[in-house]
């Protein structure tokens, strides 16, 4: 099947990135994308953008020939009620969020903790995605995650980052398929997101489709492939 959308990708702007707006929306046009999300790390990341740049996202253009494109965020759960660290108001002008834990913004704690922080983001209307919910660092209750998802119509995410053989991510596979399996039973989506911090590795997913191909996902659980539920995950939160 088409690939249509990446919806996790970083410019030169988050810091810690090589690539250009410019050239990581040729890579996506160059591999027949039909959305690219460019989510830049928001402002608790050390070294990434102020929280202006997010204000004036406003300036960019969204459509380039047959690539729309969606620019957002990968917003950072701050602690277990699930805040983030960008307002509401902003949040609500993103074309795009995606909520992830990452160590440097997140005190870890127990696996009740870790999980209400998930928890507590996904009921934020403006959360389309959770990021890279993988990390044996970060250990949650993935039953929980999957139910909350289903119940806040939220997907979560197949990060094919993680899953690569030099991610500083821990037991990244193990955890993919244990929520795999959980969204497999309970007929909840997932997305592909490439994590991609250069444009060579736009809408790179081959670590991704290897997992659901050896599992049997069914591809018409996967959002990357089908129209209809990029509309009703991610176009919706943008036209909410």
């Amino acid at each position: 099947m088409e690939i249509l959308i990446d919806t996790h990708t970083h410019t030169l702007a988050s810091g810690h990135a090589y690539s250009t707006m410019t050239e990581m929306i040729q890579a996506a046009k160059e591999k027949g994308l039909k959305y690219l999300g460019i989510t830049e790390h928001a402002p608790k990341m050390p070294g990434t953008c102020h929280i202006f740049y997010f204000e004036n996202l406003k300036v960019v253009p969204r459509q380039y020939g047959d690539l729309t494109l969606l620019l957002g965020a990968e917003a950072n759960i701050l602690d277990k009620q699930g805040n983030l660290d960008l307002y509401d108001e902003l949040l609500a002008k993103l074309d795009i969020v995606i909520a992830s834990l990452h160590n440097p913004c997140y005190h870890v704690g127990s696996i009740e903790d870790n999980t209400a922080a998930y928890l507590g983001a996904m009921k934020n209307p403006n959360v389309a995605i959770i990021g890279h919910p993988d990390d044996g660092r970060i250990p949650v209750d993935y039953e929980a995650l999957v139910s909350a998802a289903k119940e806040h119509h939220v997907v979560l995410e197949l990060n094919n980052s993680s899953l690569s053989p030099n991610s500083f991510r821990s037991n990244a596979k193990e955890n993919a398929l244990i929520y795999l399996s959980l969204c497999k039973e309970y007929g909840v989506p997932i997305i592909f997101g490439s994590d991609a911090h250069v444009c060579y590795d736009v809408a790179n997913f081959t670590n991704a489709e290897k997992i659901v191909e050896a599992t049997a996902f069914p591809k018409e659980l996967i959002v990357n492939y089908n129209q209809n539920l990029i509309e009703e995950y991610i176009l919706k939160k943008k036209n909410k």
